[in-house]
């Protein structure tokens, strides 16, 4: 039986404030990363302070419970889960 799908979807409200504990985060849990996408809205003299990051997780159940725990600590970030599984 193949692996679920697991993808957090994390919005980031203030990315100027956030984003260097999140990437801090990010990159020591990035050997369960399997695919980022970053989201943000920018234009000429715009760059929009808040943003959507979607992962797509692979790894053991506990470290993906680690992880998404200290996703919940960072302030600022609003963390959903899409599960899609092979049945």
């Amino acid at each position: 039986m193949k692996p679920d799908h697991l993808i957090l979807g994390i919005h980031v409200t203030d990315r100027l404030r956030e984003a260097a504990e999140l990437q801090k985060t990010l990159t020591e849990f990035g050997a369960n990363i399997k695919t980022r996408l970053g989201l943000h809205e920018v234009g000429q003299g715009y760059n929009s302070p808040g943003g959507i990051v979607l992962l797509e997780l692979v790894g053991s159940m506990e470290d993906l419970v680690t992880f998404r725990a200290r996703l919940q600590g960072i302030h600022g970030l609003e963390i959903q889960q899409m599960v899609f599984s092979h049945d």
